[in-house]
């Protein structure tokens, strides 16, 4: 038995190959323990404190930590052995793959959480949350960007060279990527200024509707009669918005007009039966109604008052009672309504004859 155990096979012998898988095994049933009870007591720990700091401390050990762990012992287990130049070069490269993988994840986990937690701690909203995701894509190019040169690095390559390539390689993607970068851009500005979110129902450029999506380079706006309108973010930022949503209280200014052969006493009444109506309805603040002005064929009167919801079919709905109030109370009180009329006086100095008349 002991010279079974003692053949060497590739420079060690069976015996120390059994110690390492050995170890391996051993090392894998701690690790396996360690993450049921260790992580599950800790999690449930961490759960009845009231920050979230050490949520993402013990999220970030299972995820990352943990299995970087278990693969470091392994190889160093494995480096017991007596192994080959080539066996080690390569077992060095995977090393260094693995740690540059769990090195690069860890980080962007914890920017990603980081800007997470910040933006739940001001009371961001869910919609700007899933915004914040765009820009993330971005930064996350950049770290493994980041950890690749480091790795290379690491292996003996002259990164120096590698960054020049990539300084002149990044000029000419930018020259010929420009509008995509003016895009970006403009998706920040839009992330950080928030002149709008979604769910806001916005008019710009002509086109009105409901934010569906605020993509890096384009957002999605549903028009009023279904249609989806992708729209670049640069046109966006670059034109007057209209963000209806944001509208804590609309004001509402419309004209009437009666005719001229009204009595002035009527015509004194109709600002205060305007009045009356006006202040009978919910959300609703009067501001005025006046004898504006004498049009070509009425007695022109404005009216003006607020409404207290930025809801469109609100406003339409309240307007609409408004204005059959209005009708109703003049059909009872008599006064008529101004349509265009014209009155055409005949004079009586020439023969009925040659008289003439134009519409």
């Amino acid at each position: 038995m002991r010279n079974v155990i003692n053949q060497v096979f590739f420079g060690n012998t069976i015996l120390a190959y059994s110690l390492v898988f050995l170890g391996i095994i051993i090392t894998w049933i701690i690790w396996k323990l360690a993450r049921r009870f260790i992580i599950s007591l800790l999690t449930k720990l961490t759960s009845k404190t009231k920050t979230n700091f050490d949520d993402l401390l013990i999220e970030a050990a299972d995820k990352f930590l943990g299995p970087y762990t278990y693969l470091a012992v392994n190889y160093a287990i494995i480096l017991q052995l007596e192994l080959s130049e080539n066996v080690s070069k390569v077992l060095k490269v995977a090393a260094l793959l693995v740690t540059t993988y769990y090195a690069v994840r860890l980080v962007n986990f914890v920017i990603q959480h980081l800007i997470v937690v910040g933006m739940k701690s001001r009371n961001e909203s869910e919609q700007r949350i899933q915004q914040v995701q765009g820009m993330l894509t971005v930064v996350k190019a950049i770290v493994w960007a980041s950890g690749l040169v480091m790795l290379m690095d690491n292996l003996g390559y002259n990164v120096t060279t590698i960054i020049a390539g990539l300084g002149v390689g990044g000029i000419a993607i930018a020259l010929a990527a420009q509008s995509i970068l003016t895009d970006l851009f403009s998706y920040i500005v839009i992330f950080f200024d928030k002149p709008f979110e979604i769910g806001d129902f916005i008019v710009t450029s002509g086109y009105s509707g409901v934010v569906e999506k605020i993509g890096i380079k384009t957002s999605h706006v549903r028009s009023l009669d279904g249609q989806q309108l992708i729209m670049p973010n640069t046109e966006m930022v670059k034109s007057v918005i209209q963000n209806f949503k944001r509208l804590e209280k609309r004001r509402i200014v419309f004209n009437i007009g009666v005719v001229y052969n009204t009595p002035v006493e009527k015509l004194r009444l109709i600002p205060r039966l305007i009045k009356e109506i006006i202040e009978k309805q919910a959300t609703v603040t009067f501001d005025r109604a006046n004898f504006k002005s004498f049009g070509d064929f009425s007695i022109n009167y404005e009216i003006a008052y607020y409404i207290g919801s930025p809801d469109y079919v609100f406003y339409m709905n309240t307007q609409e009672k408004i204005c059959l109030n209005i009708f109703e109370s003049f059909q009872q009180r008599n006064i008529d309504f101004a349509f265009p009329t014209q009155t055409i006086f005949l004079s009586d100095n020439s023969p009925v004859a040659d008289r003439k008349l134009f519409a």
